[in-house]
């Protein structure tokens, strides 16, 4: 006669496998990847340090988002997708049932998520089983940029830019608490090439050399952020979901040099180009 708790995790790693084949199928279908992150490509991408010992937490399950290792095990929602997890996963499982105290997972923490060290399957068969949280030794590491449980595959990219820009830039440090956010690929290195004419231009202006530092500063107050006020009151970032307010400085700034390639008048001013820009726009 077989045990009723065997049949049971049985059950429940055929019922796991099964859906994980359904978010395989979804993501074929949708085109929208159903991968774990991978903590080694993040950490290449992000330039992210540490980590650093926080000790024992209570994390959310579903802020957990990638593997240092095993990321090719399970997917997103950790449900096990090769089935060389069977055994451990149905051992696990059995000690749900069997309220068997196992130990707290250990967990990489960077920005807003966190990435499985050791416990894949005590991840995996908690989430199957419905728990909202899970009891994790968490070591933190340092990160520029903010990473969300939504992050998808393909942001990693524009985020990997965001560093280098972060780091060329030293904007976090100059003016804490701005974060210009791009949905753009190539948004942050066409960021620089505006400081280093608005640099250039400094220089001519005031007949001196500017330093960097100088010239991001004057750049973000008298070129971004009049074009950001402008399109917080007119609200015109309705008219584009899924956009940043970052996105559409940029289209102002291409509709500004647009404008004077094409009318052989001198650049608007910052401002001028922003309104120009959300004439054209109904943002209903």
């Amino acid at each position: 006669m077989s045990n009723p708790i065997d049949s049971r995790s049985q059950s429940d790693y055929n019922l796991a496998r099964f859906r994980a084949f359904l978010n395989k199928v979804w993501a074929v279908v949708s085109g929208q990847p159903t991968n774990l992150l991978s903590y080694d490509e993040i950490k290449e991408k992000l330039r992210i340090g540490g980590p650093i010992y926080r000790g024992l937490r209570t994390v959310r399950i579903d802020q957990i988002v990638g593997s240092l290792n095993r990321y090719h095990q399970f997917d997103r929602a950790f449900l096990p997708v090769q089935d060389d997890t069977e055994e451990r996963w149905k051992s696990v499982d059995r000690a749900f049932y069997k309220d068997i105290n196992l130990p707290p997972v250990v967990l990489y923490k960077v920005g807003q998520v966190y990435f499985v060290v050791d416990g894949h399957h005590r991840v995996s068969v908690a989430r199957q089983q419905g728990q909202v949280f899970i009891e994790a030794e968490v070591r933190e590491c340092a990160t520029k940029v903010d990473i969300t449980p939504n992050i998808k595959p393909e942001d990693l990219e524009i985020l990997g830019t965001k560093v280098q820009f972060l780091e060329r830039t030293n904007l976090d440090q100059l003016l804490p608490g701005v974060d210009i956010v791009l949905t753009i690929p190539d948004g942050f290195a066409r960021m620089l090439e505006h400081i280093a004419v608005h640099r250039y231009f400094m220089g001519l202006d005031l007949k001196r050399d500017v330093s960097e530092d100088e010239a991001i500063t004057h750049w973000y107050d008298t070129v971004y952020l009049p074009i950001i006020r402008i399109i917080r009151e007119s609200k015109v970032l309705k008219a584009f979901p899924g956009k940043t307010e970052g996105d559409l400085y940029l289209w102002v700034l291409d509709h500004q040099h647009y404008l004077a390639e094409n009318s052989g008048r001198p650049l608007q001013p910052p401002d001028e180009a922003a309104r120009g820009f959300i004439k054209g726009v109904d943002p209903k």
